[in-house]
């Protein structure tokens, strides 16, 4: 980078050199040329040679010059032999006319032990700092490059469907939060693998059940010497099963276009007491049936919401409850406003939920041990549906123990929802 800059001093400062000495030569008028310039080599760290339109050497001082600048010089030409890589000392040859006669004057510095040692050691210290710079950048390259591998290997066996992957680092620079984050992700999708492979075994199992009795009534039909009775009895039960797989195939539908990022509500104001009341008349036939009592406590409520999603909650939630309360038992509906937020609670005294398994009541196909009975009806498909419609109106849901023991639902939402 500098060693122009270099050249182009030690030039310029050996022809100034050489200009004094002339100046001040032809100032002083004197006749002894070669005393002179004798007295003046050596000052400033500067030797001089002078040489004769011959060639010939008229000073002590042993300066090998080659002759093609010496008869440039003589010439009237200013040389020099300064250029990158040069192995000799530098000199500047300037032409010097004295008495009628041409001379060359050429200019070196003087041989210095000192400026050599310096400059050994300038070597020398390049030397080391290069090798030292050499191994902090292999050393540095490897503190990054190694975890750079490690985590495209592991990135590598993630997309093979290895999610089972941790990278352990102790690192707190920005390679250790990527690895922090690796380990998070990694962690997420495999928790995303496995509830989608716990999915599709639910969603096999759901369909297997319907699909085994209704292959086997259907083959059992096909006998001669049935009776009525029982062709009427395995007939019905295939149009039971058949509807428990339509009902299935309805809800998984809902329940994906409710996860959809691009599903919007139908936002409209309606009164949601009057909507609670209907819902409950509406399912009378089954409530009735097993001689429940309803008891009912609704406020005055006008709400912006989408109708039609929250009738599917309602009618969820207490259909629920009709399904698992016992004969003669009761079901409580009640719905107030409180600083701004809607609370609708329904609660039962029916079987309950076991508080361990509250946090897993509203994933898909979750059915605690009570409800695996055959006479109980279902997918595990609605609270999942309820939480989606509730989540899109940004309210919130919870499940408690009943004051009888059974299970009380508190649905929150807010008065009004963004029609976007």
């Amino acid at each position: 980078m500098y060693q122009g800059r270099i050249h182009n001093e030690i030039r310029n400062i050996l022809v100034s050199n050489g200009e004094k000495v002339i100046e001040i030569y032809h100032s002083t008028e004197s006749e002894n040329l070669v005393p002179f310039l004798e007295a003046f080599s050596g000052t400033a760290q500067t030797r001089l040679q002078l040489f004769n339109k011959k060639g010939v050497p008229l000073l002590k001082d042993e300066m090998e010059i080659d002759k093609k600048y010496i008869e440039s010089v003589i010439a009237g030409e200013t040389v020099d032999n300064i250029q990158a890589g040069m192995k000799s000392y530098p000199f500047v040859g300037i032409p010097f006319q004295h008495g009628g006669e041409s001379y060359a004057l050429f200019l070196t510095v003087e041989e210095n032990s000192v400026e050599d040692e310096i400059m050994n050691s300038i070597h020398l210290m390049y030397v080391i700092i290069l090798f030292l710079g050499s191994l902090l950048i292999i050393i540095a390259a490897r503190f990054v490059v190694i975890p750079l591998i490690r985590l495209t290997e592991a990135t590598k066996k993630m997309a093979q469907g290895d999610f089972k992957i941790e990278l352990s680092t102790k690192r707190k620079d920005e390679i250790g939060v990527l690895s922090a984050s690796f380990n998070e992700m990694a962690h997420e999708l495999s928790k995303l693998d496995q509830m989608r492979q716990e999915f599709v075994a639910n969603v096999s199992h759901e369909i297997q059940s319907p699909l085994t009795s209704i292959s086997g009534f259907s083959k059992a039909l096909k006998q001669k010497n049935l009776s009525e009775e029982d062709r009427t009895r395995y007939l019905t039960i295939i149009e039971e099963e058949s509807e428990r797989l339509s009902r299935l195939g309805r809800n998984l539908l809902r329940l994906s276009h409710l996860q959809h990022d691009q599903h919007r509500l139908n936002i409209t104001s309606f009164r949601l007491d009057e909507q609670l009341r209907n819902v409950v008349i509406g399912l009378e036939p089954q409530w009735s049936e097993k001689d429940l009592t309803l008891h009912i406590q609704l406020d005055p409520i006008t709400v912006e919401a989408d109708e039609d999603q929250l009738k599917q909650v309602w009618t969820n939630l207490i259909n629920n409850s009709i399904k698992f309360t016992p004969v003669q038992g009761a079901i409580g509906v009640k719905a107030e406003v409180k600083n701004q937020l809607i609370t609708v609670s329904i609660v039962d005294n029916g079987s309950g939920i076991p508080e361990e398994e509250r946090k897993d009541i509203f994933k898909p196909f979750h059915k605690i041990d009570k409800s695996r009975d055959s006479s109980i009806k279902g997918n595990g498909l609605g609270l999942s549906i309820v939480k989606q419609i509730v989540d899109l109106h940004h309210g919130d849901i919870e499940v408690r123990e009943g004051p009888e023991g059974g299970a009380k639902f508190t649905v929150t939402l807010p008065l009004t929802n963004s029609r976007a």
